[in-house]
């Protein structure tokens, strides 16, 4: 006599047809990716560092020290598809408050602003690297052919940030307005 095995159900809100559940599916697993990346980020950056920090905190220092040249705000925001100036700021004076990141200020204060690695800085973004090299890297080279894999990754994430990107702004423009005040 065999045991009769669950149905699972694949459907949900988001996916009622088939279409929809592949998007909901990728949806769901790109969550919980960001979700564990973040976590790895923080216990990276903790554990070399000495610092509890944000996982943008740590996208800010490593963008910031990117190609080793001074970086605004705006800057970043543009690198790391974010408009949310006032956030990234806060991560900013908290990387120069620990004493990684320096202000740079050429020509007028105001627009001449820019950011870059102190020595502290660059010595953690390579001591991170290194752990990276050390932890993350032994663990994907078991996995056949990763680099090609990555690769297609890579340009389907890239797609479809360009299509959500765009459908938000459809949203944006068409939405009714916010009650801001709703919020308090």
């Amino acid at each position: 006599m065999s045991e009769k095995l669950p149905v699972l159900d694949r459907h949900w809100h988001l996916g009622q047809s088939e279409d929809e559940l592949v998007i909901a599916e990728f949806e769901y697993a790109l969550m919980r990716i960001i979700e564990s990346f973040n976590a790895w980020q923080q216990e990276c950056l903790a554990a070399v560092s000495g610092h509890k920090m944000s996982a943008t905190d740590n996208v800010v220092l490593h963008i910031t020290r990117m190609n080793d040249r001074p970086k605004s705000v705006t800057e970043l925001s543009t690198l790391m598809n974010r408009s949310d100036l006032s956030n990234l700021k806060y991560s900013v004076r908290k990387l120069v408050n620990e004493g990684l990141l320096e202000k740079i200020t050429e020509g007028s204060k105001r627009k001449g602003t820019r950011y870059r690695a102190t020595q502290a800085g660059i010595d953690v973004t390579e001591a991170y690297a290194h752990l990276r090299r050390e932890q993350l890297m032994p663990a994907l080279a078991d996995i056949a052919g990763i680099a090609d894999k990555l690769d297609r990754v890579t340009q389907t994430l890239n797609l479809m940030g360009g299509i959500y990107d765009q459908s938000a702004h459809v949203v944006a423009f068409h939405r009714a307005p916010i009650d801001e005040d709703a919020d308090e």
